[in-house]
C-alpha cells in the first residue's frame, strides 16, 4: 500500500462472524484514526448466514438460531451498538423449563442439574428420569479419584468415567446434542465443556465443585438451566445482520460474490482475491469468515499445510422443520416449557424441539401454536440428504407422537443447513493451535469463524471483533508488510 492510501481490508463470509468483523474493522480503525476501505464479499444472495427469520401468516419463523446467551456479553453489546435494545427480549418467565424424553413420555429436567451433573445428592434423588441402580452410581461420583492424564478426553468418557451410562445416554447425550448437534464419543470436553474438567481437578468431585458454588453464590446456573439468560430479538434473530448490513452502509456488502481463489503477490505482499466473475480484488487485509473447510479450499494455493489442518476441522449439517397449528389441535394444551431434548437411546429422527409459541412472545399470532424441529446433526447425518417432503413427515411424526395432538399443521417449513455446525473434536484446541500459528506467519490474514473457539453467537463475535484489532492494530505498529502509513 502505498503511503497515505487507505487500507483495503476484505472481508469473505457475511455470516454473523464476517459482519461482525466489517463492524469492527471499521471501528478500530476509527479509533486508531486510520483510513480504512472495508469490503464484504458473500457468496449467496444474502447475508447472515444461518441466521434467518421470516414472517408468515402472522407467525415469526427462524429458521436458524432462535436466542443467543447473555452471560456471554458480546451478543448483547453488539446489540446496543447497532441500536437494538429495544427489541432485546428475554424467555417467558411462566415457562422456563423444559423437558427430556425418557421411554417415550415427556420428563421435566430436573431443578438442581446443570448440563451434565446434579448439583446435591437432593437433586439427585428426585430426578425421573434415572434408575435406583443410575442414581446410585451418579452418587458413587463424590468418591471417584480424578483423572491423572491431562490430555484430552471426550465428553462421553468423562460423563462415563465420573457418572456411569445412565447418565450419559438418558441425559448428557441429551442436552450436550442439543448444543452441538454432536457425537459425545468425540466431543472434546476441553473445548467444550473446561469447567468440569477444572471442577474435577480442584474439588476432586464435579457435584462437590457445584455444591461448593452454588452455596458461594458464584455461579447462578448451579440451581438449574439457564432459562433466564436466553435473549432473541422481538423482530427474530436476522434483525442482528440485518442491522449490521444497514449500518455498515452502501457499497460495503456485496452479496452473490464469490471468491474462486486467493493468493499473494510476492513483491507488493498485497493479497489478491480472483472472483468467480473473473474479477480481480486487492487486499492489504484479509479475514476468512468462513467454515473451515471452506477456508481450506482457499488457502490451498498459499499454505498447503495450514489448507491441510483447516480440512481436519469436520462438520455436521442440521435441519429445522417449522411447524405452525390451530390451538384446538392441542386439546390437552401445550406442556408449559420452552421445549423438550431427545436422548439418542430413543431411536428417533427428532433431537429437539423448541415450544416457540412458549418460548418467546410474538412467535405465533393468538389462536396458534408454533413448533420448532431440530433434526440431522453428526448422529444422524442422513436425515439433511432426504428431501424435505420426507424430512416434514419424519419431523411430524414424531412430534404428534411425544405431544399427543390432533390434525395436520397449517404449514410447515423445512430449512437444510449442510456443513454449518463445527464439531470440536477430541484434540480440538491443540489442532486450532496448530492453526493460529500458521496463519499467523501471513501478514494481514485472519481466519474466524465458529469452527475455532466457540459456536455461539457472542463466541462469533468475539472472534471476530479480537481479529479486526489485531489487524489494524498491526497496522498501526507498522509490523503488516507491505503496508505504509
Amino acid at each position: 500500500m502505498e503511503s497515505g492510501k487507505p487500507v483495503r481490508a476484505v472481508v469473505v463470509g457475511g455470516g454473523i462472524s464476517g459482519l461482525s468483523a466489517a463492524w469492527y474493522l471499521r471501528r478500530a480503525a476509527n479509533d486508531a484514526r486510520i483510513p480504512v476501505e472495508t469490503s464484504l464479499l458473500e457468496a449467496s444472495n444474502r447475508v447472515g448466514g444461518v441466521l434467518r427469520s421470516e414472517r408468515r401468516d402472522g407467525f415469526l419463523l427462524e429458521h436458524g438460531p432462535d436466542c443467543f446467551i447473555s452471560s456471554k456479553p458480546e451478543g448483547i453489546e453488539l446489540a446496543c451498538e447497532l441500536g437494538l435494545e429495544s427489541e432485546l427480549i428475554g424467555t417467558n418467565p411462566k415457562c422456563r423449563r423444559s423437558f427430556i424424553v425418557s421411554n417415550g413420555r415427556l420428563v421435566p429436567v430436573p431443578q438442581g442439574f446443570y448440563l451434565l451433573s446434579p448439583v446435591s445428592l437432593s437433586a439427585l434423588i428426585k430426578a425421573p428420569m434415572f434408575t435406583p441402580w443410575g442414581k446410585l452410581r451418579m452418587a458413587m461420583e463424590l468418591f471417584m479419584p480424578p483423572r491423572t492424564d491431562v490430555g484430552d478426553e471426550s465428553l462421553a468418557s468423562f460423563v462415563r468415567r465420573r457418572f456411569g451410562e445412565e447418565a450419559l445416554e438418558r441425559f448428557a447425550q441429551p442436552m450436550v446434542g442439543g448444543i452441538y448437534t454432536a457425537d459425545p464419543e468425540r466431543l472434546s470436553l476441553a473445548a467444550t465443556f473446561p469447567a468440569f474438567l477444572d471442577m474435577e481437578r480442584e474439588h476432586g468431585s464435579v457435584i462437590r465443585g457445584l455444591g461448593r458454588k452454588a452455596r458461594n453464590g458464584a455461579e447462578s446456573s448451579a440451581s438449574g438451566p439457564r432459562y433466564g439468560l436466553f435473549v432473541s430479538l422481538s423482530g427474530g434473530m436476522e434483525r442482528l445482520p440485518q442491522a449490521l448490513a444497514e449500518r455498515l452502509g452502501p457499497g460495503v456488502v456485496r452479496a452473490g460474490t464469490r471468491v474462486q481463489s486467493l493468493s499473494r503477490d510476492g513483491l507488493t505482499r498485497c493479497w489478491n482475491l480472483t472472483l468467480a466473475s473473473g474479477e480481480r480484488v486487492r487486499a492489504d487485509v484479509v479475514i476468512l469468515a468462513l467454515p473451515a473447510w471452506a477456508s481450506a479450499k482457499l488457502m490451498e494455493g498459499v499454505d498447503a499445510e495450514l489448507a491441510r489442518r483447516l480440512a481436519t476441522i469436520p462438520y455436521a449439517s442440521s435441519v429445522t422443520v417449522n411447524l405452525a397449528f390451530e390451538r384446538e389441535a392441542f386439546a390437552a394444551g401445550l406442556p408449559d416449557g420452552m421445549g423438550l431434548v431427545v436422548p439418542e437411546r430413543e431411536k428417533r429422527d427428532l433431537l429437539a424441539c423448541s415450544f416457540s409459541t412458549n418460548k418467546f412472545d410474538g412467535r405465533s399470532p393468538d389462536g396458534k401454536i408454533l413448533l420448532r424441529a431440530f433434526m440431522g446433526g453428526a448422529l444422524r447425518p442422513d436425515v439433511a440428504e432426504l428431501d424435505d417432503g420426507d424430512v416434514e413427515r419424519r419431523a411430524l411424526s414424531d412430534v404428534r407422537d411425544l405431544l399427543n395432538f390432533q390434525g395436520e399443521p397449517v404449514f410447515a417449513r423445512v430449512a437444510k443447513h449442510r456443513a454449518t455446525m463445527a464439531q470440536y473434536e477430541v484434540g480440538h484446541l491443540e489442532k486450532v493451535a496448530r492453526i493460529q500459528a500458521g496463519a499467523a506467519a501471513h501478514e494481514g490474514l485472519a481466519l474466524i469463524g465458529n469452527g475455532f473457539k466457540g459456536i455461539g453467537i457472542p463466541d462469533c463475535i468475539r472472534e471476530a471483533r479480537a481479529a479486526a484489532m489485531e489487524m489494524i492494530g498491526a497496522v498501526k505498529s507498522n509490523t503488516m508488510i507491505g503496508v505504509n502509513l
